[in-house]
């Protein structure tokens, strides 16, 4: 990697990486943006994305970097999607998954997970392949869920987390590891406010 992924700075005897810092910066306000549900969340995504790509490849976290390669893809489909959602000035119109949905979600969250640790294991690629799979398909699901604008990604947000604090204080990635847990009590605010916007416009509805 270049000089400029490696540059930092010192905190407690650890190096900092800026692209580190500023892309997890950049992903939290992703995270905000996206419980106001305005359209920026998906350029801010990308951008945050790139950066966190050069960090994780900085520290050989192969299924990290995977997952913000897909992060970036996945924000120009939730871009568009979003686009499509609020057009002609509407709010975007947030829903729970069905019974199907959710456990097409499921579904494929377990059989991606074992696929993807499988691969790693083969490739050696990560040095942790199951939490590195399990992270990387969760976070799939769980952008893709975004874009649909269903209230349960948020949900899933919460099982990766659980996950993700760890792994990357394990790798070395202590921005990466405070900001997951930041990213934490933000996505049950998520949840709360996703509700609440999806309870108002049931009721404004039904009293039509």
């Amino acid at each position: 990697m270049s000089g400029w992924t490696q540059a930092g700075f010192e905190v407690f005897g650890q190096h900092v990486l800026w692209i580190d810092l500023v892309g997890n910066i950049g992903a939290l306000a992703t995270v905000w943006l996206a419980i106001r549900r305005t359209i920026w969340t998906w350029p801010v995504q990308f951008a945050s994305s790139i950066l966190l790509l050069a960090a994780s490849l900085q520290a050989h976290i192969t299924g990290n970097a995977l997952k913000q390669a897909m992060f970036a893809a996945l924000a120009v489909y939730g871009w568009v999607k979003w686009v499509r959602g609020t057009r002609g000035g509407e709010a975007l119109a947030v829903r729970p998954g069905t019974l199907r949905e959710r456990l097409t979600l499921i579904a494929v969250m377990v059989a991606a997970t074992g696929l993807v640790a499988w691969f790693f294991m083969a490739t050696g690629w990560s040095w942790a392949p199951w939490p590195d799979a399990y992270i990387f398909v969760g976070s799939a699901i769980a952008t893709y869920a975004q874009g649909r604008a269903l209230i349960d990604f948020w949900w899933i947000w919460v099982a990766v987390d659980l996950v993700g604090v760890p792994l990357a204080y394990w790798s070395g990635l202590y921005v990466s590891a405070v900001v997951y847990g930041v990213f934490f009590v933000m996505v049950l605010l998520g949840v709360r406010e996703w509700r609440r916007q999806y309870a108002g416009r049931s009721l404004e509805v039904a009293t039509a």
